[in-house]
């Protein structure tokens, strides 16, 4: 017992004494090290009396806490004192604070979105968990489409609608058109819907979930030449004012005529190769190899389509795109890999 007396009054002497964090980290470990003098007198226990036993183990964890308390209270004088020993000068700078930016995505939908307000389209917003007879039947997708299976859509456990059939994730934003025919119920409709979208698939070029921009404009007398109109509207706000638009015939269940929508190549200005003449470097762009980057489909809303809408196919007649938006962005600069968009490295974020 004299021992442990002994020990707590030279310890609060030394620790008293201390000027500096690191000899007073050198007393933490003198005293309450692995190896240190209450350690030592723990292992001297086996020496005391039995009866004596629980009495000098109190004793020894009542030091061991005062002076743990004793060490840190010292520490935090020891830092005050410091920072306030130090000057400052309120003249210098401040430490610059890094910054942040937003996501490649997020980015193209804002561009995306200003570019259609100008033309008087309105942003829309659909269910992400929609019905199966929204995303094929009410598009003229017929049971058998291959779409419809579930290597093409996720379907979801929750109970079928009695009359829209079984939930899925939304494999396309299409079945925006149907929701907003329904919602205005008679043209003029001019609409945008932005939305992210599902399909088990994960390469290179797809990933299982992505964004789609899905435009619609559903009037009087609506015609290809409108939608060509704006397809170029869009392609030189967006990609810069030399870029032009070509349609090629194609098939989708949900638009008549149908179309593919090229834009021309971003890198190569559409010339198919990189270099001029008989210069060594020519030689065929890596990005298009012909001048063309194909941007989506579109075409004529199918009259069926509109029916599903209520909407009188003899009166009105309109048009629809559906484009990805990953796909624009890698066709605006460049980029070879869709995944990079989602794989959290910040060396390639911090790019945008």
């Amino acid at each position: 017992m004299d021992e442990i007396e002994k020990v707590h009054k030279n310890a609060v002497i030394e620790i008293d004494k201390v000027g500096n964090l690191s000899k007073l980290e050198e007393l933490k470990i003198k005293y309450l090290g692995r190896s240190g003098t209450i350690n030592k007198l723990l292992q001297n226990i086996k020496t005391v009396s039995n009866e004596r036993k629980k009495e000098y183990g109190q004793k020894l964890n009542q030091l061991k806490l005062q002076l743990t308390e004793l060490i840190e209270k010292h520490q935090l004088r020891l830092i005050n004192q410091s920072e306030k020993s130090q000057t400052i000068d309120i003249t210098m700078p401040g430490n610059e604070m890094l910054k942040g930016s937003l996501h490649p995505v997020t980015i193209a939908i804002q561009e995306i979105s200003a570019v259609f307000s100008k033309i008087g389209f309105i942003r829309m917003s659909y269910p992400e968990a929609e019905w199966d007879y929204l995303a094929f039947d009410a598009l003229n997708m017929p049971k058998t489409h291959p779409a419809r299976d579930d290597f093409e859509t996720t379907f979801l456990s929750g109970k079928p609608h009695e009359r829209f059939g079984k939930m899925i994730l939304t494999p396309h934003t299409s079945s925006g058109q149907i929701r907003e025919m329904w919602r205005l119920k008679k043209p003029p409709i001019r609409m945008i819907n932005i939305a992210k979208c599902y399909r088990p698939n994960w390469d290179a070029t797809h990933t299982p979930m992505f964004h789609q921009f899905e435009g619609m404009c559903v009037d009087k007398n609506i015609n290809i030449t409108h939608l060509k109109g704006a397809l170029d509207y869009f392609s030189q706000s967006y990609f810069g004012p030399e870029t032009k638009t070509r349609l090629r015939p194609h098939h989708f269940q949900f638009t008549e005529p149908s179309f593919e929508v090229d834009v021309t190549c971003t890198a190569c200005d559409g010339k198919g190769i990189v270099g001029a003449g008989r210069d060594p470097s020519t030689q065929k762009c890596k990005i298009c190899k012909s001048g063309w980057l194909e941007l989506g489909g579109t075409g004529m809303v199918h009259p069926n389509v509109l029916k599903e809408g209520n909407i009188d196919p003899d009166e009105f007649s309109g048009w629809a795109f559906g484009f990805g938006i990953e796909r624009v962005i890698m066709m605006k600069y460049g980029i070879d890999d869709i995944r990079n968009y989602y794989s959290g490295d910040i060396r390639f974020l911090k790019q945008f």
